[in-house]
């Protein structure tokens, strides 16, 4: 197993800054009445688990069926997924890391929580965990296998530690099966824990198309 660490005596409190801010926010908005605890929940899921991540999941798709553009994603992330319309504030500096069946790739956040925001949406609470933290790096394979993954003894784990600097996005394998499947069908594949390594994609968790039934 590799990992990649850096120096995170760095901007790390940001993110931690801000959550505190939002949720002392959240506190007195709901204790004077102005917002419905319930509700923000329904909204807050819809970013983290719906709209948010099929950011990545289309970033993915096209890098599935166009070589040139999963080459430029592999040179300069930023720059190719800016080109889809998703950039902003958590993604400027973004690196992709492709798995292959030889190595599988995780990303995690030792010291805080650095996200790709543009791409992922909110970040899901275990990555914020001091147990995933912790564990990523010091049992990946007993990681994923909570996470229900189980990989050849082969395959090699490398950890990516991100940064407030940079951010990382795995591009998981295409899944055996899918070549008659369009982008749109192919990006419905792909989860978000697959974009963060936890998970792996496969051709039956497609989502029916709009409009029909499973």
């Amino acid at each position: 197993m590799t990992q990649n660490h850096d120096d995170h005596g760095h901007a790390h409190s940001e993110l931690s800054d801000m959550d505190l801010r939002v949720r002392a926010l959240e506190t007195v908005l709901t204790q004077k009445g102005y917002i419905d605890p319930a509700a923000l929940d329904v909204l807050i899921d819809t970013y983290q688990t719906r709209i948010g991540p099929r950011n990545g999941a289309l970033v993915v798709a096209r890098s599935w069926v166009d070589p040139a553009y999963r080459d430029w994603l592999r040179a300069d992330a930023s720059a190719a997924i800016a080109s889809l319309g998703y950039s902003g504030r958590q993604g400027e500096h973004m690196v992709a890391v492709e798995n292959t069946p030889a190595l599988h790739n995780m990303v995690v956040c030792t010291l805080c929580s650095c996200y790709p925001w543009p791409v992922l949406g909110l970040p899901p609470t275990w990555y914020k965990s001091a147990a995933y933290r912790a564990r990523a790096v010091k049992d990946p394979r007993g990681v994923l296998a909570d996470f229900g993954v189980t990989l050849p003894e082969a395959a090699r784990i490398r950890i990516w530690d991100s940064t407030a600097e940079v951010r990382y996005l795995v591009i998981p394998e295409r899944p055996a099966g899918t070549e008659a499947l369009d982008e749109a069908q192919l990006a419905a594949l792909v989860s978000r824990d697959s974009m963060i390594g936890t998970a792996l994609v496969h051709a039956a968790t497609q989502a029916p198309a709009p409009g029909t039934s499973a």
